[in-house]
Parts: structure tokens; C-alpha cells; sequence
């Protein structure tokens, strides 16, 4: 796999893989998916322990910046914001109807429409 450098919302760099230690990484919806912010709420509860395994998280969301700041700023975890999609693309992530099942607040439902869900 080659290696991706990239950077989080908050302005660090990460390397995907990084040759010191294991990378979850987690592709996420919209940042204001309120089942991907339970799951992170769950993670975040147990971070330490992850991190003691040598684990680093590593969330990336369809969302812009600003976004993501919006619900996220507290977030201990690495976020990087993907709003045109192309690391899914390039991690072969595809979109499935399920993805979009949950319409972002105050946007109709992609699937509802037969449409393909836009970047947020």
C-alpha cells in the first residue's frame, strides 16, 4: 500500500500507514452522523487503552473543515476532512445505500430520491 501523508482538520499531519505503530482507519459519513458520533463516542471512552495496543485512530469524514469543527472539536482523535471523497476513492470505499440512510439535518434523503448522496 502506498504511504499517504494527510492532513487532520486541526492541521497535523498523518501517515497512512505509519510505520511506528497500527492505524485504524475509519471511514465515516457526514461529521454530524449521529450514529458515526455515538460508535466515535464509544471509541473515545476507550482511548487509552487503545493507544496502549499501539493503536492510532484515524477518522476520516465526507465533510468539509469546518464541518467537522462544528461537531468535533473536542474530538482526542485524528479527523480528517474528506468533502470531495477522494481518499474513499483512492481506499476503494464505496457508496451504498445504507451510507446514506440517515440524510443529513434538513437534507432529503438521497436514497429516498435515487440519488447519489453529494459531498457535505
Amino acid at each position: 500500500m502506498p504511504t499517504h501523508s494527510v492532513q487532520t482538520a486541526w492541521g497535523d499531519l498523518v501517515r497512512i500507514p505509519d510505520p511506528k505503530r497500527l492505524v485504524h482507519l475509519q471511514f465515516r459519513r457526514y461529521a454530524g452522523c449521529p450514529v458515526c458520533n455515538l460508535h466515535l463516542r464509544s471509541i473515545t471512552s476507550r482511548r487509552d487503552e487503545i493507544a496502549a495496543a499501539g493503536i492510532q485512530e484515524v477518522v476520516v469524514f465526507h465533510s468539509t473543515a469546518e464541518s467537522i469543527a462544528q461537531y468535533h472539536a473536542d474530538l482526542p482523535l485524528a479527523v480528517v476532512a474528506d468533502p470531495k471523497g477522494k481518499l474513499y476513492v483512492e481506499f476503494g470505499v464505496e457508496t451504498a445505500p445504507k451510507r446514506c440512510s440517515i440524510p443529513e439535518p434538513g437534507r432529503p434523503s438521497p436514497v429516498a430520491s435515487g440519488q447519489r448522496p453529494a459531498p457535505r
